[in-house]
């Protein structure tokens, strides 16, 4: 971390005071992303009022300065000159402009963006004089701890001659992007790294902080996170990065970051170009050119001007084996908010991958069903109509025919899409389990353990695990089912712990970024690990699964307190590091999904299934998680 100097302190007062005076803008559901006007990205952003005018001529290096802060935010400039390098005319309309003739600060970037509000009526290759007032404005609003972008805005603007040269490009690559990721905040602002000097020799972010607005570009790169329906993928820069057999590249540590991702929009009209389709391992081939923006969804964005061609590598979905005559074979998979409203097809790829990609597991606990009218806010609560279309999908598919169990949440308690009343589902297959079913559970009766006949039994299954505790707040109650296969009775936990809505991401302005929903998620895992606790107090050798989407990594505070004191162990960690993700998001591939085991079920064995998270096609956002073992 660079040493504090009275440059810093002055900077830290100018953001003290731009955020004071309102400076420092933006709502929390804008951006300054490319998307198209149809998507959520996309918003206008706010204009605070003109404050007083800089002294004397200003470039664009002097506007955006040393630090992630304009030390010109708020003042007027005039006269700021530079070659029209791109323009966005739908989500946040403007331009980028870039001064021709750099400075010797690498620190200092030379592009910047203009605000218009209204489509720009500017093009490419102008040569525009621009006025106007400096903002910072932060994308998601400055409670969402976004890094801001440097803009001028409410700006009047002069093209002095059209069709001339763009200003070289910045080559992004493996070799220019630091293997550091960021500088510690500075404990005395907080956290915040806003007002340390730019070091983009030395860490990740300050590098493509230093290129903010210019004009970069990137060659030949894996993308690392699949095209989305929003018009935009991930790529890496960076080929070995933690990178895995299948494209991917794997996030595995707070302290370890993927330098090399970054994201990739166009500016191209989808109507002139549509966006290519591609899946991770891809490449996206030649030179992809434009602006270097920084959005709400991702960060540091190239707004290519030039997109490259998408190279397939036809990436396959995988299938893991069929479980033994002797191995219990139990899945966990979030099907993402199935209603009887999604199309048949969806059903259909759902039930194939569970026939045909998952060898038809004894077990599945399904995360994400919902009520049999969806979003539609009446009070619904009942999922048959769901469960059983799925069901009936599945021996359409070729696969048995499940019985379920479950229990009906209380209506709007359990977070997720409003009106859906997302559940937990036991599927099984009553021709290799059974389900012992204890009367009594519903959604606000707690199940609890008790000892029958010398080994552990629940007072209620299907049961709830405290539904009362403060830990399950607007959130998923685990489900809790007993199960017996060849004799021996299994325990299976089904959990859809809290979101991960709320944190920063990972290029905030404080670092490390704040984690907040993870207290909740804290919570939940004390709770359950707790309720583990009280079977092995019973039957010291139960055998017991805690299975589902948990929504945190394999090695967060969150699955250290599942595992408290030794009661369960994550069974991903049977896989090699490079093997450990369920889920991509923003070009990392990562661990949400888990199954964790109690000490007696020894030898087994792990999969987790990639079928969604890494390609452009998706029937869920998750990749499904088998384990078999022989109870």
């Amino acid at each position: 971390m660079p040493a504090a100097s009275s440059r810093t302190t002055a900077v830290t007062a100018v953001v003290a005071a731009a955020l004071a005076a309102g400076l420092l803008t933006g709502a929390a559901t804008t951006s300054a992303s490319a998307a198209p006007a149809t998507s959520p990205h996309s918003s206008d952003s706010s204009t605070p009022a003109s404050g007083s005018p800089a002294d004397g001529p200003v470039s664009i290096h002097d506007v955006q300065g040393s630090t992630r802060i304009s030390p010109l935010v708020g003042r007027q400039v005039s006269g700021v000159t530079g070659i029209v390098t791109g323009v966005r005319t739908y989500g946040s309309k403007g331009f980028w402009f870039q001064e021709p003739r750099p400075d010797a600060d690498p620190a200092t970037s030379e592009g910047v963006f203009v605000f218009t509000s209204s489509a720009p009526t500017v093009a490419v290759g102008d040569a525009v004089t621009v006025s106007g007032t400096v903002t910072e404005y932060v994308p998601g609003g400055t409670a969402s701890g976004n890094q801001s972008l440097t803009q001028i805005s409410r700006p009047t603007i002069e093209v002095v001659s059209s069709g001339n040269p763009l200003p070289s490009p910045v080559t992004i690559s493996g070799r220019s992007v630091p293997s550091r990721y960021a500088p510690a905040g500075d404990p005395a602002a907080g956290g915040s790294i806003n007002a340390l000097p730019l070091a983009p020799s030395r860490y990740a972010l300050d590098h493509y902080e230093s290129l903010e607005g210019m004009n970069v570009r990137i060659g030949s790169s894996r993308v690392v996170g699949a095209t989305d329906p929003y018009s935009e993928l991930w790529v890496t820069v960076k080929p070995y990065e933690h990178a895995n057999r299948r494209g991917g590249t794997v996030y595995g540590s707070y302290d370890a970051q993927n330098t090399g991702r970054l994201q990739v929009q166009s500016l191209v009209p989808l109507a002139e170009r549509p966006f290519p389709a591609a899946d991770v391992g891809d490449v996206l081939s030649g030179t992809t050119e434009g602006p270097l923006d920084f959005n709400q969804y991702g960060g540091y964005t190239l707004t290519a001007r030039t997109l490259g061609e998408v190279t397939g590598k036809g990436l396959r979905r995988e299938t893991t084996r069929k479980q033994r005559r002797g191995e219990l074979a139990v899945a966990t998979y979030n099907v993402e908010n199935l209603d009887p409203a999604d199309p048949q097809e969806k059903f259909d790829a759902l039930a194939a991958a569970v026939v045909n990609n998952l060898a038809s597991p004894d077990i599945v606990a399904l995360e994400e069903i919902q009520d049999d009218n969806g979003p539609k806010d009446d009070g619904t609560v009942s999922a048959d109509r769901t469960v059983t279309k799925f069901v009936d999908a599945i021996v359409a598919a070729g696969g048995p025919a499940y019985q379920w169990r479950s229990v009906d949440p209380q209506d709007k308690k359990d977070g997720g899409q409003p009106g859906g009343n997302i559940r937990q589902v036991f599927l099984f297959n009553p021709e290799r389990v059974s389900f012992t079913d204890r009367a009594g559970g519903d959604a606000t009766t707690a199940t609890d353990v008790v000892r029958e006949r010398g080994r552990a039994a629940l007072t209620h299954s299907p049961g709830r695990i405290d539904p009362a505790d403060a830990a399950w707040e607007n959130s998923r109650k685990p489900l809790v089912g007993e199960f017996v296969f060849r004799g021996r009775t299994v325990f299976v936990v089904a959990n859809h712990f809290a979101s991960k809505g709320g944190d920063e991401s990972l290029v905030s302005h404080h670092q490390p970024p704040t984690r907040s929903s993870e207290v909740q998620r804290h919570a939940q895992a004390a709770a359950v690990n707790a309720f583990v606790k009280k079977l092995l107090s019973v039957q010291r050798n139960a055998d017991v699964l805690v299975v589902g989407d948990i929504n945190d990594f394999e090695f967060s505070g969150t699955t250290k307190a599942l595992t408290a004191g030794g009661v369960l162990s994550p069974a991903i960690e049977s896989l090699p590091r490079a093997e450990r993700y369920s889920y991509v998001y923003q070009g990392n591939s990562q661990v949400l999904d888990q199954i964790l085991t109690s000490p007696s079920v020894g030898h087994f064995e792990y999969d987790s299934v990639h079928i969604n998270a890494e390609f452009a096609a998706q029937n869920s956002d998750h990749d499904p998680q088998v384990l078999r073992f022989r109870p």
